[in-house]
């Protein structure tokens, strides 16, 4: 018996839509990031993209457990002396809640070029309107 390997001609993609309405940030990360992989599918193959688009609306409406709103940062440095940037959860979730959930499923994909084209299927929207009819997205009720 073979293995099978997928190849990246021959995968099909579907698009999915999550409402993250009240959904917890790393809970709805870690199910988006395994469906932007394709461990979903029974053809997952480690070395091919074979991963589904997901759109997540909603994402102004996430939710962070504990004390997470006062004690998470999020940093970045600037590659200069003394360039160390930081905002805390709470004012990030205020001002850009998209960039939350991104950098949320950003962390959570494989650190190389495969990783980044499989992050380029994932569109987050702060409110309930996207630009994605056309596509026809499957709404996905994660647990």
């Amino acid at each position: 018996m073979k293995t099978y390997m997928a190849k990246p001609e021959t995968v099909e993609r579907k698009w999915y839509i999550i409402d993250a309405d009240g959904l917890v940030l790393g809970r709805l990360a870690s199910q988006v990031a395994s469906i932007l992989r394709g461990k979903n599918k029974p053809t997952f193959t480690p070395n091919v993209d074979t991963g589904d688009h997901v759109i997540i609306i909603n994402c102004d409406k996430i939710v962070l457990t504990g004390k997470k709103l006062e004690q998470k940062f999020y940093r970045h440095h600037t590659l200069y002396p003394g360039g160390l940037k930081e905002i805390q959860a709470k004012k990030l979730i205020g001002e850009k809640p998209e960039e939350a959930v991104y950098l949320a499923v950003k962390g959570m994909m494989p650190k190389n070029s495969l990783g980044r084209t499989m992050l380029k299927k994932l569109r987050v929207y702060k409110g309930a309107e996207h630009i994605h009819q056309a596509q026809r997205p499957v709404e996905l009720k994660l647990k």
